[in-house]
């Protein structure tokens, strides 16, 4: 039987709509996806803010260079 491969966005998505839908309370959604009560509420508050695209796993690269010398 092979894996069935699942996509992380998928999985947020899915997430969202449940909790959207109201189906279980946040402690018992989190529980059945593996994620904490914080990153739930991070998906929630992103998908609010930017929709679908907001679930997509952001750069953790610096907006602006710390150290950068005045010109």
């Amino acid at each position: 039987m092979p894996w069935r491969e699942t996509l992380v966005v998928e999985e947020r998505m899915k997430f969202v709509a449940a909790r959207l839908a109201q189906e279980f309370p946040m402690s018992e959604l989190c529980e059945a996806f593996g994620i904490s009560r914080k990153t739930g509420y991070k998906w929630l508050a992103r998908y609010e803010r930017w929709g679908p695209a907001g679930l997509v796993d952001a750069s953790r690269a610096p907006q602006a260079p710390a150290r950068r010398t005045p010109a």
